[in-house]
């Protein structure tokens, strides 16, 4: 076993950024009031609160009192399914989302289903795109939600957003976008992309896990999903984590002054990775070619098997996915894949790469070093036919 340890998950989740840990800290110790509470400690507790919904909320061009913070991009996209949907049935009890979308989105659709609700899911083209053209066609008179992944978590292709909410605005609909992996990535403007709700989540911009937002225009009519103290604006009952919110924020104004230099730094590394992939014989780039995130690479191999794969690079000390972190240990192919047109056979194929604030060239090319003879190998072993 190789003493590398080269972390090439980011997309999973990323490192604790130390600055992150350093704003964090006092709110385990001196500062560990409720935000609730109307003593000194409490009120502490509250400012540092609202000063991280400025931070945040100033990032999407939101106001204060339509960030909601919740404890994952789990709970915020439930939220924003479920709280929509039973505050709006009255109108309708249509919901549109893509092929594409998170488990978490997918699951909860496919709960309200049960609920009574209608579910449509609109395909994607061969690179992951949903063609507005036919969201429009799918809208019908019950229709009261529309939601669609701002980019893609496995294979990073970026979606027509702007056109998607002018379209859910001409027609009157709520329009919600989980941009869990886009935000901090690429800029986000909630007004001009006319977007109603939005999930964001920290640990994937160098935050603490359990904190994440759902951004709530401030006319949208929507249920609370936590009912209890009346906290967030009576639309989150629960007891704020103050020390991770105040990492959240911090997360946001390091990317917000870092972002620039940082994304050109990795979209020249993700180009260099993609072009020599690709000249492994039988390897094909997954998603859009260019509209892309800067960070994402996936590639699928005939006739191997991704999680041989993702194991054999682990044995090399090289930390890669097959896919979403969070349906990794399923034997299913991706949906994501299978949605974009690849056989159960040549998804089951399919490697994740993601690169992140600390991933140097060095490590890129040890794996492009290492990875052919992975491919060959398991070739000679596969029970898939390689051609």
């Amino acid at each position: 076993m190789t003493k590398k340890k080269i972390y090439l998950d980011y997309a999973a989740t990323t490192p604790l950024d130390k600055r992150v840990l350093k704003a964090m800290m006092p709110y385990f110790g001196e500062d560990f009031g409720n935000s609730m509470s109307l003593h000194s400690f409490g009120q502490r507790a509250k400012i540092a609160l609202e000063n991280s919904r400025k931070i945040v909320a100033d990032s999407i061009n939101a106001k204060l009192s339509e960030i909601i913070f919740t404890a994952s991009a789990t709970e915020s996209n439930n939220f924003a399914l479920k709280g929509i949907a039973f505050a709006n049935r009255g109108k309708g009890n249509h919901i549109i989302i893509s092929s594409i979308e998170h488990p978490c989105i997918i699951e909860t659709a496919g709960w309200l289903e049960k609920q009574g609700f209608k579910i449509t899911k609109i395909k994607v083209d061969k690179y992951g795109l949903v063609k507005p053209k036919d969201l429009w066609q799918a809208i019908t008179e019950k229709t009261i939600l529309v939601s669609i992944i701002h980019a893609s978590n496995e294979i990073g292709t970026i979606q027509p957003i702007a056109k998607i909410g002018e379209i859910c605005h001409q027609k009157g609909i709520y329009f919600h976008t989980d941009a869990s992996q886009s935000f901090g990535k690429i800029p986000i403007d909630v007004r001009r992309m006319k977007i109603d709700l939005l999930t964001a989540s920290s640990h994937k911009i160098y935050g603490p896990k359990g904190a994440a937002i759902l951004f709530v225009r401030e006319d949208v009519k929507i249920d609370p999903l936590l009912h209890g103290g009346g906290q967030e604006g009576g639309l989150r009952g629960s007891t704020v984590n103050v020390p991770a919110v105040v990492g959240f924020a911090k997360a946001v104004e390091i990317y917000q002054k870092e972002r620039g230099k940082e994304n050109e730094r990795i979209i020249k590394l993700r180009d260099y990775l993609i072009k020599r992939i690709l000249s492994i014989k039988g390897a094909f780039l997954n998603g859009h070619p260019t509209q892309r995130l800067p960070n994402i690479v996936n590639v699928w191999f005939s006739g191997l098997e991704g999680e041989s794969l993702v194991m054999q690079l682990d044995f090399y000390g090289i930390a890669c996915s097959t896919g979403s972190a969070c349906s990794s240990l399923k034997l299913e192919p991706s949906h994501v894949l299978l949605a974009i047109g690849l056989k159960p056979q040549e998804a089951h194929g399919s490697l994740r790469i993601s690169l992140g604030r600390w991933t140097t060239k060095k490590e890129i090319d040890y794996l492009l070093k290492v990875l052919p003879s992975i491919v060959k190998k398991l070739r000679e072993v596969s029970p898939f036919k390689y051609e």
